[in-house]
């Protein structure tokens, strides 16, 4: 049985969170660029290199051709967004849980958490998918050399423009296919790390920073073990010019399956994995140190 902290204020949950994603994306961000980066190189012609060789290559590439601020490109969409996302998803997981509890003591087991956890990826899904699409598409206009798009609103608009409310969201089954599973095995992770690292007689409300550390860096792994083949092919299709892929999903699953084997659904997961251990465990300090002071200054919130 999962012993959390009681009572659970999805309110708390809520502002906490949206602490924890600005600590997530400033840690993370230069390697998610990586990450996408890879996932859509064009695949190169016979005889030819790939674009990027590897997660180094990419790394080295993006820093010498665009400086440091290249490993930042596209940060104002998920900082804008980041906000308002992490604290749907958390509060979206306080939500999945207080909605499985008979009384305010009740202790959930892990299958609850995993439930909780999967509806905070539904709650999250609405501000993420437009989020990830203007990131996507922003990360490797620098890579192409092309300049479409001046920035995150303009990219915005001329989505909208081009395909109204479609373009803009374009992506979202994909991200809801991500983002679901990998949201419960997240937070279910995180809890089943917590109060295995609790001492004996300790509540998990006193754990150490490492611990927390650890347990979000964890979590973040277990995370994406799960995320990362949706998240290929959502970084495909929503990078993808309108109509080539009529089918959505099966059609961009099919052609990389086809031309570039099924190890392809795990490009980027060195990217993604060097990422996910630091920019998680800051997100889940960063919420724990808000819930702290949460409970400080508003115990009845």
């Amino acid at each position: 049985m999962a012993k959390q902290p009681q009572p659970i204020s999805p309110l708390k949950n809520f502002f906490a969170g949206g602490f924890g994603g600005v600590c997530l994306v400033f840690v993370g961000h230069p390697l998610d660029t990586i990450k996408v980066r890879l996932q859509t190189q064009p695949k190169p012609q016979p005889g030819q290199p790939p674009l990027y060789s590897g997660t180094f290559d990419c790394f080295r590439k993006t820093l010498v051709g665009e400086g440091v601020q290249g490993l930042y490109r596209g940060m104002a969409a998920p900082i804008i967004g980041v906000t308002p996302m992490f604290a749907v998803c958390f509060f979206g997981f306080g939500l999945g849980k207080r909605l499985q509890q008979r009384k305010p003591d009740d202790v959930l087991t892990y299958p609850q958490l995993f439930a909780a956890g999967m509806l905070s990826g539904v709650f999250t899904t609405v501000i993420m998918a437009p989020g990830e699409r203007i990131k996507c598409l922003l990360q490797i206009q620098a890579a192409t050399g092309e300049t479409k798009y001046s920035g995150s609103l303009d990219c915005a608009k001329q989505l909208y423009r081009e395909a109204g409310i479609r373009g803009v969201y374009k992506g979202t089954v994909l991200t809801l296919m991500r983002d679901v599973p990998a949201s419960g095995m997240y937070f279910m992770t995180y809890e089943w790390l917590k109060n295995i690292l609790t001492p004996e007689g300790k509540s998990v409300r006193d754990l150490s920073v490492p611990r927390i550390l650890f347990a979000g860096g964890m979590a973040g792994i277990f995370n994406w073990a799960v995320a990362i083949p949706p998240d290929v092919l959502k970084s495909r299709f929503q990078t993808a010019p309108a109509g080539k892929y009529p089918n959505g999903f099966r059609d961009v699953l099919r052609e990389l399956v086809r031309e570039e084997g099924v190890a392809s659904l795990y490009k980027g997961f060195t990217a993604v994995m060097i990422r996910a251990f630091p920019a998680n465990a800051a997100c889940f300090l960063g919420f724990e140190v808000a819930m702290k002071f949460l409970n400080w200054v508003a115990p009845g919130l």
